[in-house]
């Protein structure tokens, strides 16, 4: 009977030495991930402020419901957050976050990444659907939007310094590689390099700041393909563009123009710098 109290009472020990060190390294883990989110929104804050009209509608209740999005769920706000009703350690954020940007990155199924983070397909479904929210949340009022008229003035001021006047943005697409193409879709996605791809086309300013993403299209499409699906010019199909005035050789123009490369019409709206790239 004493060595099965010795016994129980050595197991209850070594479990509370190991509950109280899983405590410790998950408040040292937790306190380096807020610290990590801190600095990366301090960063951005900054970035934003440096860049004079990039972003002066943001939406800061959005940005504090995205955060709350991914704070909620990935970064745990307490020691017992990620214990189950036995009191044993969930997953770590370090699996959440791996099994969403593995899935993005590379486009691999949830199955895959279960090698890797060790998580069922529903949970790294729910990982990933909930990081996507949270970005999106986070970021597309300052990003993937359409320029306010300040930042239309801002991109046309430095864009007439470059020597560029009338001009708004530059477009293209570049093809994504899917490295997981389904075998039945190889034949849609396949490009002419035969590469299986997806293409995204983009205008982005002279600061990189893109502010039009369309994603998605089949990578055997080219460019032309993708601008007659492309939402690009919406705006001025239904009579919403801004009015952009401008004089070359003593002609005056009323719309701003993109610079695209040789695949692209000849547009008003296109004026291409780079015939053969």
């Amino acid at each position: 009977m004493e060595e099965v109290l010795e016994r129980q009472e050595r197991e209850i020990t070594e479990r509370r030495r190991r509950r109280a060190a899983s405590k410790r390294v998950q408040r040292e883990l937790d306190q380096l991930i807020v610290m990590a989110v801190g600095l990366l929104d301090e960063e951005n804050q900054s970035s934003r402020g440096s860049h004079e009209g990039c972003a002066p509608n943001v939406d800061r209740h959005g940005h504090s419901r995205g955060k709350n999005l991914m704070e909620d769920y990935f970064i745990p706000t307490s020691l017992y957050s990620d214990r189950n009703c036995v009191d044993v350690l969930g997953l770590l954020p370090e699996q959440k976050f791996t099994a969403a940007i593995r899935m993005l990155a590379y486009g691999a199924s949830a199955d895959q990444v279960d090698e890797i983070a060790w998580m069922g397909k529903s949970t790294a479904l729910e990982c990933l659907v909930r990081f996507c929210d949270a970005i999106e949340t986070l970021y597309t009022r300052d990003y993937l939007r359409r320029p306010m008229p300040r930042d239309m003035q801002r991109l046309l001021q430095k864009a007439e310094a470059r020597g560029f006047p009338g001009m708004i943005g530059s477009i293209n697409c570049m093809h994504w590689q899917w490295k997981n193409c389904p075998t039945v879709w190889q034949g849609d996605y396949g490009n002419r390099k035969g590469q299986k791809s997806i293409i995204l086309e983009a205008v982005a300013g002279f600061d990189t700041w893109v502010w039009h993403a369309f994603f998605g299209v089949a990578g055997s499409q080219n460019d032309l393909n993708v601008l007659g699906q492309s939402p690009v010019f919406n705006d001025v199909l239904k009579g919403e563009a801004p009015q952009i005035t401008y004089q070359v050789n003593n002609t005056v123009y009323q719309t701003g123009y993109y610079l695209a490369d040789g695949i692209y019409p000849r547009w008003t709206t296109f004026v291409k710098t780079l015939p053969h790239p």
